[in-house]
């Protein structure tokens, strides 16, 4: 399933470069490690690991100023 999460990230040059930590639904976790990370016209995404180890997609659009996770 694909909701919109609060994500707090990590912005230098531009924004959203490191995504840190997300709280999706009343859920909060860090992240331990971005995997992957790619651009899309779209937006942004990241593949990261949370420190539970838990693996996640998480997808920036830009369009909307949304962020959206889904659970692997």
């Amino acid at each position: 399933m694909i909701s919109s999460a609060e994500v707090e990230c990590r912005s230098d040059a531009s924004y959203g470069e490191r995504p840190q930590a997300f709280t999706w639904g009343s859920r909060r976790s860090e992240v331990a490690e971005v995997l992957h990370r790619w651009r899309t016209p779209l937006g942004i995404g990241f593949w990261v690991s949370t420190q539970e180890g838990d693996l996640f997609e998480l997808f920036y659009d830009a369009s909307q100023d949304v962020w959206y996770v889904h659970e692997r």
